[in-house]
């Protein structure tokens, strides 16, 4: 079975990586590499257990665009009225939901600036491989 697991950010966490000032706490460079210390291993972790299918980060939200209505209205990001946008996702086969959920928990350790654990969070989704599959 495929799962999803999906983690969100705002605008304002991507400007604190990218060194802009924001209300939250700045990250250092120091935070900045053990992210990425902590994601390269994560990742080769699942590799290793044959349960990585793909994962991707995400750009920043102002480089989005959103596509709406009939007449297929384009609308630049960062949107108003958008606090989280996700930021990354992973999609992982493993053998059961309680699995992919676990895999998800191990995203809580990943470093960052002071408070960040507190306010993160990941979703986790099956993905189906054809309609009816799951029911509401």
């Amino acid at each position: 079975m495929k799962y999803m697991i999906l983690t969100y950010a705002s605008q304002q966490d991507y400007d604190g990586m990218g060194g802009v000032a924001t209300d939250k706490p700045a990250w250092t460079p120091e935070d900045f590499a053990a992210m990425g210390a902590f994601m390269t291993a994560f990742n080769a972790s699942l590799e290793e257990s044959g349960e990585l299918v793909e994962t991707r980060g995400l750009a920043a939200p102002v480089h989005t665009r959103r596509v709406s209505g009939r007449a297929a209205v384009v609308t630049d990001g960062p949107y108003a009225e958008t606090q989280e946008v996700l930021a990354g996702y992973w999609v992982v086969e493993c053998e059961s939901f309680d699995r992919a959920t676990e895999i998800a928990a191990q995203l809580r350790n990943c470093p960052g600036p002071e408070g960040l654990a507190e306010s993160a969070y990941a979703d986790v989704r099956p993905l189906e491989d054809y309609p009816g599959e799951f029911e509401v």
